[in-house]
């Protein structure tokens, strides 16, 4: 059958279709910089990439294209927001599934006397919604979560927690890395004031491109933590007041923001319920043989399909995880992802560490055919253990 991508999680391949050719027309033909000159061809690329705000604003129903800012990713975001937002004494709650995105940046914060609680977790792996109010303080600035894990798949209930912070003057975050061009987000609804986004997985783009929508009440609020040149009122030494250009200086991955803007237009055209619906039925598809079929190997977190993502980790019980997953790439040319997965937290809270997990994440363009292989190497795996 050939190479089989179970990693979607860490970057979607294949991408969207002529993703390449979007982007290599652009350098080619007219990759001339915006804010820059002052002649037609870069007033074009400007209207480009004004259009590409557009897209994203109204894909994540946004308060406006000039609040979408461009960033490498989620990673640099996240900590625009933990870096340039929070102060000495501020405390925020988080969830126990966070990627190191969101805890190294605090974790570096808390010598200066940011603090942080961990919403608690249900024994089905969700979140304990019922009990964040109690962990809310006098000093607590902001909710900080992901979407949805990029370990276990487990998605958080974004709107039960955007109302709670919208009810107690909280600001609420989001890490939409594993759920954007995958599951519908609307910031509108769900009382988002600042969300991260990556251009690479979901949304089926090029790696090395991401960014943030913020709220208008906040920008202000965030000290920008990156200053430099923006193309506009160069005479002052103070970075620019306006949007997009206070969190944007120096020269933006144009190449990369066309690419954004082509796969969003696939994603439209596919439809964000088809996409979901065919990887969730991977997903179970994979889960349930799995649960019926495989004793020597565990499936870690919900087995139902209903509350989660495509993201699926296991544990072989009677191979070492690292090993199983070097014989499905070796062997049957199976990518997976092994190990903590960025998420030490995580693993922690639902009993895989240190020795992580074998994680398998199905994407638009895997098939039920593939899932088939990747069942049926687990199977020759776990059998070559017992003989």
């Amino acid at each position: 059958m050939g190479k089989i991508n179970f990693d979607n999680a860490s970057t979607s391949f294949p991408k969207a279709p002529k993703l390449g050719m979007a982007m290599s027309s652009f350098i080619e033909e007219g990759a001339y910089n915006v804010n820059r000159g002052n002649y037609g061809d870069a007033y074009a690329i400007e209207g480009s990439i004004i259009d590409v705000r557009d897209k994203i604003n109204k894909f994540f129903e946004g308060p406006g294209s000039k609040y979408v800012v461009f960033t490498p990713g989620v990673t640099y975001s996240i900590n625009y927001f933990i870096n340039g937002y929070l102060k000495p004494g501020d405390h925020v709650i988080i969830s126990p599934l966070e990627h190191n995105a969101v805890m190294r940046p605090l974790y570096a914060l808390k010598e200066s006397g940011v603090q942080y609680d961990t919403m608690g977790i249900l024994n089905d792996g969700s979140i304990d919604v019922d009990g964040v109010e109690d962990l809310i303080r006098p000093e607590t600035k902001a909710i900080i979560t992901l979407h949805a894990s990029n370990v276990f798949g487990t998605l958080v209930p974004i709107g039960k927690l955007g109302e709670i912070c919208n009810r107690r003057g909280i600001v609420f975050v989001i890490d939409s890395a594993q759920t954007g061009g995958v599951i519908p987000i609307s910031m509108e609804r769900d009382h988002i004031d600042f969300l991260a986004f990556a251009g690479h997985k979901g949304l089926l783009g090029p790696q090395g491109i991401g960014g943030a929508i913020i709220s208008p009440e906040l920008v202000d609020l965030i000290e920008p933590t990156i200053k430099g040149g923006t193309g506009s009122i160069s005479d002052s030494m103070e970075i620019p007041e306006f949007m997009p250009d206070r969190f944007e200086s120096g020269t933006l991955n144009l190449p990369g923001i066309i690419g954004i803007g082509h796969s969003i237009d696939y994603i439209n055209s596919v439809g964000l319920e088809a996409i979901h619906k065919h990887e969730i039925e991977l997903a179970k598809m994979f889960i349930d043989y799995i649960v019926e079929n495989i004793p020597e190997v565990e499936v870690i977190g919900d087995k139902t399909g209903l509350n989660r993502t495509s993201v699926v980790s296991i544990n072989f019980k009677t191979i070492d995880n690292a090993e199983a997953a070097h014989v499905l790439d070796d062997r049957y040319q199976i990518k997976t992802r092994v190990g903590l997965h960025c998420a030490p937290i995580a693993h922690k809270i639902m009993g895989t560490y240190p020795q992580g997990t074998v994680r398998f994440s199905f994407g638009l363009f895997n098939t039920e055919e593939e899932v088939a292989e990747g069942l049926k190497a687990i199977e020759e795996i776990v059998k070559s253990v017992k003989n």
